[in-house]
């Protein structure tokens, strides 16, 4: 069992999904890597919370977007109301996303905090003009800025230079970045461990339109100068990206690029259960911050395993028993 560091609170895995086996009460979409008979249930996640001191988690919608499909996340937020919070999803071409979230926010009793996104819908060339009013995503965003929820976000590495226009475009959403800042491209598959896997460079590419300044070369008096404010960074889903078994240390050079530029105030560290339930297995990913960035004091770890998310979310667990 990994112990998180001494002095937290509370501690929370900021990025993660629960479902039920595929049934007339929690009907979802199935897949070769999602079949009708797999489970992950919040049961499952909870003995591994409380084996490795995990106080909360986010729970982020899987299976569906339809209202339908949001079923056992909602089931979720309501038996354990004090220890979950959900990111939901909308449609693709919904005609009122406006009025798609707020039934689920509804519907969760506000425990459904922000909405996922993925395909932005810009221009494919990086010089043509963007102009956010017509993306397809903006009326999520002006709904987010309206309802002060929060942006999930997890962009195509093509859609990666629309993103500091909408970050320019609504400063008073608050952002959190999905898995290392990385934007996936194609190459995207799933490995015999049911683990997702996207083939991309590391450092990513799509870092010199994500990070809004150039980052070639990390300097030390480059810290904390991320443009955005309101954009915070998981620290998760390396299984998916590094060339390397755990712990994953040919992706430790970007880790330190990360903690310049966003200081640990504004990066979450979450685990991506279940897919990493195998391997690396639910401790080991807990314990995963100190291998890869060693140089965090103690209150920088607090920060990192659940106080930036504790803020930036607005969610306080109390101690898990």
């Amino acid at each position: 069992m990994n112990t998180p560091p001494t002095g937290r609170s509370p501690v929370i895995d900021a990025h993660l999904h629960v479902f039920a086996r595929q049934s007339t009460q929690f009907p979802r979409e199935t897949h070769a890597y999602l079949p009708a008979d797999r489970e992950a249930t919040a049961e499952m996640l909870l003995e591994r919370m409380r084996s490795n001191q995990v106080d909360g988690a986010v729970l982020v919608q899987i299976g569906g977007t339809s209202i339908e499909t949001h079923a056992y996340l909602l089931h979720c937020l309501r038996e354990y109301a004090d220890r979950f919070r959900g990111i939901g999803l909308v449609p693709a071409g919904c005609q009122d996303p406006a009025g798609h979230l707020d039934q689920l926010v509804e519907a969760s009793d506000g425990r459904i905090i922000g909405v996922r996104l993925g395909n932005l819908g810009g221009p494919e060339d990086p010089f043509d003009p963007v102009d956010v009013r017509q993306l397809p995503v903006y009326p999520i965003w002006e709904h987010a800025a309206r309802r002060d929820l929060v942006i999930w976000l997890y962009p195509r590495a093509v859609d990666a230079h629309v993103v500091p226009h909408l970050f320019e475009a609504f400063p008073q959403v608050r952002v959190v970045f999905n898995h290392l800042m990385v934007c996936p491209g194609p190459k995207f598959w799933w490995d015999e461990k049911g683990r997702p896997q996207a083939e991309v460079p590391m450092p990513p590419q799509t870092r010199y339109s994500t990070m809004g300044l150039k980052i070639g070369r990390i300097l030390g008096n480059t810290r904390g100068t991320y443009p955005y404010e309101n954009v915070c960074v998981h620290i998760s889903g390396q299984y998916a990206f590094s060339k390397q078994p755990f712990p994953y240390r040919d992706l430790a050079g970007w880790h330190d690029s990360l903690y310049r530029v966003f200081s640990a105030q504004r990066l979450m560290w979450a685990t991506d259960f279940p897919w990493i339930d195998v391997d690396p297995g639910y401790g080991h990913a807990v314990g995963l911050p100190t291998q890869l960035m060693p140089y965090l004091d103690a209150e920088e770890q607090r920060r990192l395993m659940g106080g930036t998310a504790a803020e930036f979310l607005r969610f306080a667990p109390p101690p898990i028993a």
